[in-house]
């Protein structure tokens, strides 16, 4: 009888093994896959994360040596290397800010508003869309784009940044000869900002206008 119950027992076990232990074993395995497969994962994204570093940091002190002694090639050498580990990172779009410093610096404007909208279409976060968009525009104003540059100012805005988008707009009212509105514009950034802030460059602006009103 007891012979009988173990071969029973014997029985059972083969019939849940050929039941449920494959699908044991499967699952078992993928769960293993998971485990290290998101280890590894997240190693990469921490090399990657270092190897940006390194980079940025190596970019960042040739993009800002004095303009006549950087080195173009350099800083496009190293933009690449950037892009090559992660396209879409903050290091790689801060890179590309600094890339379009370098540009700008040495006049040429159509590589820095490709580098620009290139941010905008993906930024990383809101501030590097706003740093972006507001390059831009002083950029489009520099092509003699105002029309451009103002619509592109038109866009929902932080707090953080008020006060340098509504200057912004203001400039690029003033090129398109709409001095009331620039005025209003300009009133709205010094709004936003401290007496102290407000000071300088602002308020020449201001008073600027003032003068042709006058």
């Amino acid at each position: 009888m007891s012979d009988n119950t173990e071969e029973e027992q014997i029985a059972l076990i083969k019939e849940w093994w050929q039941r449920n232990g494959k699908p044991l074993l499967v699952g078992g395995a993928l769960a293993l896959v998971i485990v290290f497969g998101w280890q590894a994962w997240q190693k990469h994204q921490a090399n990657q994360a270092h190897a940006s570093s390194v980079l940025y940091q190596q970019l960042l002190e040739a993009a800002l040596m004095p303009s006549e002694q950087v080195d173009a090639q350099q800083v496009a050498k190293l933009l690449a290397e950037i892009k090559k580990v992660n396209s879409d990172n903050a290091y790689a779009q801060y890179a590309r800010l600094l890339a379009v410093k370098v540009a700008v610096d040495a006049n040429q404007l159509d590589d820095a508003v490709l580098e620009l909208n290139q941010i905008l279409a993906k930024p990383a976060n809101d501030t590097l869309q706003e740093l972006a968009r507001q390059r831009l525009a002083r950029v489009l104003l520099a092509q003699e784009q105002a029309e451009q540059a103002l619509q592109l100012l038109d866009a929902k805005v932080q707090p953080a940044f008020v006060a340098t988008r509504e200057e912004l707009r203001g400039d690029a009212l003033v090129v398109l000869e709409r001095p009331a509105e620039a005025k209003a514009a300009y009133l709205n950034a010094q709004k936003a900002l401290s007496p102290e802030a407000a000071a300088g460059s602002l308020l020449m602006k201001l008073d600027n206008l003032s003068d042709k009103d006058a």
